[in-house]
């Protein structure tokens, strides 16, 4: 018996331990490039289309997410790099939140450690999936903008960037709230402090009044002790969440209460990990959250 057990056993236990898993190696046949504007190094690098997206989805998206959800951010984040292929200009993106954050492979490493063949290989699964896919409207590559978590809905495109698109509109999304750990948040400011930050003057009263609102009930301007802002001007000034905020003071204190995280336009992130959960598909999800898309394959 003892025998038979090492005969069967001994190769295996010598294959778990000394053979590694490999990391997924792309076979590129033909393949676009982008030009990355590498913020921190001061360059400007030359990276294979679907090598960037891997590295954008790694930046954009946790990992943990399903892979539907995963195929979907893949798609929009590849939309959105052919959208800002401008042969005019020294480089088409920047690797940060301006356009898309990127990660390369020593920064992934670095990031994951020993989880980094597990992590990027199923990153590179859910790009290899979909390569070469993208969105039109039609016929025309869409502007994909994505955002973390929506605040119960996500907004009209021209209540939050002014242009109007017919494909970035207004969809429910209320199944945010089950998934994400920041739909609420709270922040808190001494008077001091949270004048300072909008450069109003010190007052001991606080005069809080929202003129207008987005649709989903985002601030879409307000008054503070008689000065106007746009609710996108508060939320960068004070570092909140999002636009979908209430005003209160609490024992000489202010208190910010938000609602979603991120500028609420195009696809939410929680959204497509809520729908992924819920058994919907990736091109489900890209046609849920932008209004009458296509996707067409490079």
């Amino acid at each position: 018996i003892i025998l038979i057990f090492l005969i069967i056993f001994i190769p295996y236990f010598i294959v778990t331990i000394f053979i590694e898993d490999k990391e997924i190696k792309f076979n590129y046949i033909k393949n676009d490039y982008i030009r990355v504007k590498r913020v921190k190094q001061n360059i400007i690098e030359n990276i294979p289309l679907e090598e960037y997206v891997v590295g954008v989805l790694a930046g954009e998206m946790p990992v943990s997410f399903k892979e539907e959800a995963l195929k979907a951010q893949s798609v929009a984040a590849r939309t959105y790099a052919l959208k800002h292929i401008n042969k005019s200009k020294e480089y088409d993106v920047v690797d940060t939140i301006d356009d898309q954050v990127f990660f390369d492979n020593e920064e992934l490493m670095n990031r994951w450690k020993d989880k980094y063949i597990t992590n990027i290989n199923k990153l590179k699964e859910a790009v290899y999936a979909t390569k070469g896919e993208y969105l039109t409207y039609n016929n025309e590559i869409i502007t994909a903008f994505f955002f973390s978590t929506s605040n119960g809905k996500t907004e009209n495109c021209e209540e939050v960037f002014k242009e109007k698109l017919p494909y970035l509109r207004s969809v429910d999304s209320s199944w945010d709230m089950n998934v994400s750990p920041v739909y609420n948040d709270t922040k808190q400011f001494t008077l001091k402090d949270f004048y300072e930050k909008l450069n109003i003057n010190y007052n001991e009263k606080l005069e809080i009044n929202i003129k207008e609102h987005t649709k989903t009930g985002s601030v879409k301007t307000i008054e503070i002790n008689g000065k106007n802002f746009k609710g996108t001007d508060v939320r960068f000034k004070l570092g909140l969440r999002s636009t979908y905020f209430s005003i209160s003071v609490v024992n000489n204190d202010v208190v910010i209460k938000t609602k979603g995280n991120g500028h609420g336009v195009g696809m939410s992130q929680y959204g497509a990990l809520a729908m992924a959960n819920l058994g919907y598909t990736y091109d489900q999800i890209l046609k849920y959250y932008y209004t009458d898309v296509e996707i067409k394959k490079i």
